[in-house]
């Protein structure tokens, strides 16, 4: 389960290298969760697009004889993978207290935060060729994928404006949100292009900052500092298709596979989940989960997330914190940190009134990675 959360000031805040901010999340996680930090034996780290943080980061901590040492990397479904890889060796007896841990510092004063995913250095083979044409970063090939389902499944831009202005919503009453003045579908659609069908309010913030789980068993975390957060199914899906051939792409994503071998594994039904914390790094990224997952019938994400259901009052708590669009971004650990916030109460103003269980995703790459854990206030919840 997890017992702690350690969470540094989060968006533009300067100073501090990825190591720094990742050292100080665990330090904040362990106290969070009562514990000394030398009671951690275990220690899993995952980098952002600046890199800076290792398996050194053990030395920057302090930490001695460590029975669980690693480093992962895929993307923004790393969080949920480290939280899965944590509870096996917790299960296993590999490992009795694990910290997982995400940081990265790409922000600067001196340049906008578009030049931190804006570019790739290649200059010649495939990248190279595909710089030339225009395609550089993650931006156009998101873009591809939801003209992809628009032309399938007549999905709009406002439908997705609808994802932008509810997380938005949700964001205004989130003391830690980047972005918390109200927006409306004409201000989304009044943003400026980045690249078609994406205006900028579709796009997910650049963020500086940490955040850490400390993951152990139940029975250990009964005494500790905090309500408990049962990690109850995990599933991973890694799809390999990038820049292949992809009769799916944008229309299917790991989360098709993901999601139900997660829930199966808890024992929920989609109709179940109290509070649904996704990956947004665009809006089209929540409407295509959405589907996948089964909160609506493939094709119709467009007409369900514009009936209102996901805006605060509506019939489904989605990214309560603001997700990524409006919050704060931190890969995976976004999407993570708020369900455990759900989970345990303490959402304060955004708090959903019914938060037993949380389904949370992560997505990294081009929908080629996906990871869904379901977290809960209950161990016996299935």
């Amino acid at each position: 389960m997890i017992a702690g959360l350690g969470m540094t000031r989060l968006g533009k805040v300067y100073g501090p290298s990825s190591a720094q901010f990742a050292a100080d999340a665990v330090r904040l996680a362990a106290a969070d969760a009562g514990l000394r930090l030398a009671e951690v034996d275990g220690l899993l780290t995952s980098s952002g697009v600046t890199g800076g943080i290792s398996v050194d980061l053990q030395r920057d901590l302090g930490l001695t004889d460590l029975r669980l040492l690693s480093h992962l990397q895929a993307y923004g479904s790393t969080a949920g993978a480290m939280i899965q890889f944590a509870s096996l060796a917790v299960m296993s007896g590999t490992a009795s207290v694990v910290a997982c841990v995400f940081a990265d510092s790409p922000l600067r004063p001196e340049r906008g935060a578009s030049a931190i995913y804006g570019t790739r250095h290649a200059p010649a083979g495939w990248w190279g060729l595909l710089g030339a044409s225009g395609v550089i970063g993650a931006n156009p090939m998101y873009a591809l994928a939801a003209r992809r389902h628009m032309l399938r499944y007549g999905t709009t831009s406002e439908q997705l404006g609808h994802i932008a202005v509810a997380q938005r919503a949700w964001a205004s009453m989130n003391p830690a949100a980047q972005l918390r003045d109200p927006i409306t579908v004409a201000d989304h659609q009044a943003s400026r292009w980045i690249v078609e069908p994406f205006h900028l309010l579709d796009c997910c913030l650049v963020s500086n900052g940490g955040i850490a789980v400390i993951v152990t068993t139940a029975e250990r975390a009964a005494g500790m500092a905090q309500p408990p957060v049962h990690v109850l199914g995990w599933a991973q899906s890694h799809r390999g298709r990038y820049l292949r051939r992809d009769p799916d792409f944008g229309l299917r994503s790991g989360a098709a596979s993901a999601g139900p071998a997660a829930m199966a594994m808890a024992g929920i039904l989609v109709t179940d989940v109290d509070v649904a914390e996704l990956y947004d790094c665009y809006t089209f990224t929540v409407l295509l989960t959405l589907e996948d997952y089964g909160f609506c019938a493939k094709g119709e994400g467009g007409p369900f997330v514009a009936s209102g259901v996901l805006r605060p009052g509506g019939k489904l708590r989605l990214n309560t914190g603001g997700g990524q669009l409006s919050g704060y971004y931190m890969w995976g650990m976004t999407p993570v940190s708020e369900a455990v916030i759900q989970v345990r109460g303490q959402g304060g103003a955004r708090q959903a009134e019914a938060h037993e269980i949380a389904l949370v995703s992560g997505n990294g790459g081009v929908l080629d990675h996906h990871c869904t854990l379901v977290l809960s206030s209950d161990r016996e919840a299935s």
